[in-house]
């Protein structure tokens, strides 16, 4: 299949092995409704490779992820039209998660909100020592989304799903590891090399195994935390949108991040 073009990401294969990259890195790679329509389409396309074992996940730049971009929280007069767009995420992480290949997500910099999303859909995680982890949605006045409770309840349990969540506050590569939300952290200068040997390992061992251990874990957990509601994370992120405290607070929180460039730039 020829290999396609993207706006917001780029894709390569190399034999058994695919990576796929957020690069938007003057940005910090946000998670924009372009780049949800092309990571769901990027998946549809590595699905239709016959050959392809293991997908690494990583973003290009300084950072994995900052998050969903601001752009997701503007208002459209059309509500199903709004739908549509709040819906994108949970689209994203269902189409990653779902994916035959076994992929691997490449962890560094910062991994901020969508960015935990994304990288909890992926099979494995990887983290480079200095990540930065957090899940700010709450103090921007919006709940967790785009199948993000469930699947950190279950990588992490419900317990420290709801302090993380509800606190915002940032946690660190080493953290994470402790939380089972990663499986590996090394040093920055090893990380490469780290994720490439442990995705050459997997794609070298009976595909149809790999395959069907996947989804046997996926289908217990599925049925253990319950994925499928999550359909409905889109009408509690609209009517989030929509909520004069809930927007009290974005407004708070982009202020306060306005002010830290402000403050940074003028260091």
């Amino acid at each position: 299949m020829e290999q396609p073009e993207f706006s917001t990401i780029a894709v390569r294969v190399d034999g058994a092995v695919g990576r796929l990259w957020l690069d938007r890195p003057d940005k910090l790679n946000p998670l924009s409704p372009t780049t949800l329509t092309e990571l769901v389409a990027a998946a549809e396309w590595f699905d239709g490779l016959p050959d392809l074992r293991v997908v690494v996940i990583g973003g290009r730049g300084r950072a994995f992820s900052a998050g969903a971009d601001m752009e997701m929280f503007g208002q459209q007069t059309d509500v199903m039209a709004a739908r549509r767009t709040t819906d994108d995420g949970r689209r994203m992480a269902d189409a990653i998660e779902a994916m035959e290949a076994v992929t691997i997500a490449r962890i560094h910099g910062h991994c901020v909100g969508g960015g935990v999303v994304l990288a909890s859909a992926c099979d494995l995680r990887v983290a480079a020592e200095g990540t930065r982890f957090a899940i700010p949605e709450v103090d921007l006045g919006v709940p967790l989304t785009w199948g993000g409770i469930p699947r950190l309840v279950r990588d992490i349990g419900p317990v420290a799903t709801k302090e993380l969540v509800m606190t915002c506050r940032p946690f660190d590569a080493a953290e994470a590891r402790e939380l089972r939300f990663v499986n590996r952290v090394v040093p920055l200068d090893r990380l490469d090399a780290e994720v490439g040997q442990l995705a050459e390992q997997l794609a070298g061992k009976a595909g149809f195994a790999v395959r069907a251990t996947k989804r046997h874990v996926d289908a217990l957990g599925a049925q253990a935390w319950g994925r499928d509601r999550t359909w409905f994370d889109a009408d509690a992120l609209l009517t989030a949108t929509r909520d004069p405290e809930s927007q009290a607070a974005l407004i708070r929180y982009v202020e306060e991040l306005n002010r830290r460039r402000t403050a940074r730039s003028g260091a």
